[in-house]
């Protein structure tokens, strides 16, 4: 139920005279929807600028840190281990917390990992401290469905993608400025990485306010006395759960190698590490515009399998052009795959479509992301295994060819009109 209508409900059934809560209560109303707004936007861009601003300065941390090929390769594969693992204790944490206080510790957790990850002079504590910002990151990726469901469950596909448009665009721009703004600053890898945690100190903020303002946020009302419980979804036995899970898996394999290698193999091309930094920007850029377009379309069309054909077929023709002319072809390669990584808010679109309830929407959104960032862990890393096997990049190519048309498979399936109450 709205929350304007329990605030409604419980004027109406007061057997004495309203009181000073009610205004309050109604002031809260009025102010928490464009609170949260604010808010989810705020997390949204603090979502992958500890993944994409390591990219175009990876050459330079591997030299200071003494990273050999393979434990590059590992780090790119780290998003997705943090995100299966810490994202899975997520709907867990909001039904003791509230959605609003795991968001809150995610914000937090961004923040010093981002701050403290400049000052390692290990790789282990490079490692540790990027853990620890992709660890609330994971908490807030797996939530953010589940916010939009609950407190705007009419505009689903609006919200999502408000906040998708948002998180494209912190990870465009952490791939384009990483690298200028430490330079402008006097600063190397370090000054470009740490900067983001001013950003996530800011998305702090409306958080804050709406934990401690606003008591809804704190968390589901409990059950009354003696009420039924709510049994859980069986979702591991839903199909539509697990082509959403392959589905999302797939996609996040394209994007984490996209975030992690599409600037060396560019790069390796003969483009300087500022090209190739603000070709990764123009390829996340696609997602800003996309990003808002594309869930109100998803959401409008009963299966969503021929938006997933296109952005599968964007991807292929993106992977032949870096076989055979990555440097030629360059910003086209980069537009391309910007439009394939699109696949990503059209997941999150599908995760809100695919359950009727804000409850369901956690449980399946937890499945779905735990899996998918689980399916996705070794893909970058055999990506850097088989660069170096290979010393170039056609057989890490070939591999991601593969993997995208099983994805457009999976999608389709994922696509249609079906909800995990149904046991589907």
């Amino acid at each position: 139920m709205a929350q304007e209508d329990r605030l409604a409900l419980d004027t109406a059934s007061a057997p004495t005279a309203p009181t000073a809560a009610p205004p309050r209560a109604a002031g809260r109303a009025r102010w928490t929807l464009p609170l949260v707004a604010a808010g989810l936007v705020l997390a949204a861009l603090n979502l992958r600028p500890a993944v994409s601003g390591l990219g175009p300065v990876l050459e330079e941390v591997r030299a200071a840190l003494g990273m050999s090929g393979t434990v590059a390769g590992l780090l790119t594969s780290v998003p997705a281990l943090c995100f299966a693992v810490f994202g899975s204790l997520a709907p867990r944490l909001a039904r003791r917390l509230g959605p609003a206080a795991v968001v809150l510790g995610g914000m937090v957790a961004v923040t010093a990992g981002l701050a403290l990850r400049p000052l390692a002079g290990s790789t282990a504590v490079f490692l540790l401290t990027s853990a620890l910002a992709l660890a609330g990151i994971a908490v807030s990726n797996v939530l953010m469905p589940v916010i939009v469901k609950r407190w705007f469950p009419d505009r689903v596909g609006g919200m999502t993608g408000l906040y998708s448009m948002a998180l494209a665009l912190g990870t465009a721009a952490a791939a384009a400025l990483t690298v200028p703004a430490a330079r402008a600053v006097g600063g190397g890898w370090r000054t470009g990485l740490g900067m983001w945690a001013l950003l996530g100190a800011l998305a702090v903020l409306p958080w804050a306010v709406v934990l401690v303002r606003d008591r809804d946020a704190r968390g589901p009302a409990r059950p009354a006395p003696g009420a039924a419980p709510v049994a859980p979804l069986r979702i591991t036995r839903s199909r539509i759960a697990w082509a959403l899970g392959c589905f999302f898996g797939l996609q996040a394999t394209a994007a984490y190698v996209t975030l992690g290698w599409l600037p060396q193999i560019f790069r390796d091309a003969g483009l300087s590490a500022s090209t190739a930094g603000v070709l990764l920007a123009v390829s996340m850029g696609m997602g800003i515009p996309l990003s808002f377009v594309l869930p109100r379309v998803a959401a409008r069309l009963r299966h969503q399998g021929p938006l997933v054909l296109v952005l599968g077929a964007c991807g292929l023709s993106a992977y032949a052009g870096l076989w055979l002319a990555p440097a030629a072809g360059a910003w086209a390669w980069a537009l391309l795959l910007g439009i394939s990584n699109c696949a990503f808010p059209l997941v999150l679109t599908m995760i809100g479509m695919r359950s009727r309830t804000s409850v369901g929407v956690g449980q399946l959104s937890a499945f779905v992301q735990g899996t998918g960032y689980l399916i996705s862990i070794p893909g970058p890393l055999l990506v850097g295994v088989l660069h170096g096997l290979s010393g170039d990049w056609r057989a890490p190519l070939a591999l991601l060819v593969t993997l995208m048309a099983v994805q457009i498979g999976v999608g389709v399936l994922a696509g249609r009109d079906r909800c995990v109450e149904d046991g589907e």
